[in-house]
């Protein structure tokens, strides 16, 4: 994996006493570590004691504990300078459907003592819903459609009341993750599938980040950025859903896949497909670029499918 710009590279020997905590440590996580690994102390909480060789090997410190059990997460208060929390909410059922007690239990734990100095939440998009196609910068009021998106604006709630108590919170909401070297990072095995797409007058906007620029949008935002700041990370492409997949077909040199209506689309996709061409926007990264001063390497989906 090629080297990021860290905004910390210029001072190691200040940051070295830095201690950073990753709360969901999957594929972005650890491209984050490698960002950051040999400037700080790298923490990583796992709830998987079988998970503690392999984040060693990592160069991270394990830190065995459960989002899921709030007891455990009591170790956590005063452990790290900085954290970047990145791990999804619970699938909730009943009454707290909307819910998310994994970041409400982690704020909580943060409180109980020494506070970090910041904290970085990894949300979505979604927490938009469909905004009808427009161009929609970080002022947006959140509207969102699914339960899932619902989760994720109670995390950003529970993230903001740990802002108010002096920690400099970042939200970063993010879009569609893409990488070739990602387990189901391009949409290949869609194309070997012939799952078909929206034709043009039904079909929405989607938008994107390769997988690399957005571990670099996290270690930026641990350091740079105002407090209870919101930025949206992702590229500069406009692209509909159809014309994404095309673009890869093309560039993998695969057969195009067939257009339907959205009435067909409805009897022959799963619903989970279907909430994704449900909502269409383009979101303004104009905040990333300015105050994270994040250069994307992968500015377009083009150039990201081709890396």
């Amino acid at each position: 994996m090629p080297a990021f710009n860290s905004p910390i590279g210029s001072r190691p020997t200040r940051f070295r006493r830095e201690r950073v905590l990753l709360v969901g440590c999957g594929d972005v996580g650890l491209r984050a570590a490698g960002a950051l690994r040999g400037r700080v102390r790298l923490m990583a909480l796992t709830s998987s004691p079988d998970r503690v060789v392999a984040l060693r090997e990592a160069g991270l410190t394990p830190i065995v504990a459960d989002l899921d059990r709030p007891a455990t997460l009591r170790r956590l208060s005063g452990l790290a300078t900085r954290v970047l929390h990145l791990a999804p909410p619970a699938r909730v059922e009943g009454a707290r459907w909307w819910r998310d007690d994994r970041t409400a239990s982690l704020v909580r734990a943060l409180r109980l003592r020494t506070q970090p100095a910041a904290f970085v939440y990894g949300s979505t998009s979604g927490v938009y819903g469909d905004c009808g196609g427009e161009r929609i910068d970080e002022t947006r009021a959140v509207r969102p459609d699914t339960a899932r998106a619902h989760r994720r604006v109670d995390a950003e709630r529970a993230v903001r009341w740990l802002g108010r108590a002096g920690v400099a919170t970042r939200i970063l909401r993010i879009p569609g993750i893409y990488a070739a070297n990602r387990e189901g990072g391009t949409p290949r095995e869609r194309l070997h599938k012939r799952t078909p797409v929206l034709r043009t007058e039904d079909d929405v906007y989607t938008n994107h980040i390769h997988a690399d620029d957005l571990a670099r949008a996290c270690v930026a935002a641990l350091w740079r950025g105002g407090p209870q700041r919101v930025f949206h990370v992702c590229d500069d492409s406009e692209l509909k859903i159809g014309d994404y997949i095309d673009l890869a077909a093309d560039l993998y040199g695969l057969p195009r896949p067939p257009r339907i209506s959205r009435e067909e689309a409805r009897a022959q996709l799963p619903l989970s497909q279907m909430s994704f061409m449900s909502e269409s926007r383009r979101l303004d990264n104009r905040r990333l670029k300015r105050e994270l001063r994040v250069r994307l390497r992968h500015p377009t989906v083009a150039t990201g499918l081709l890396a």
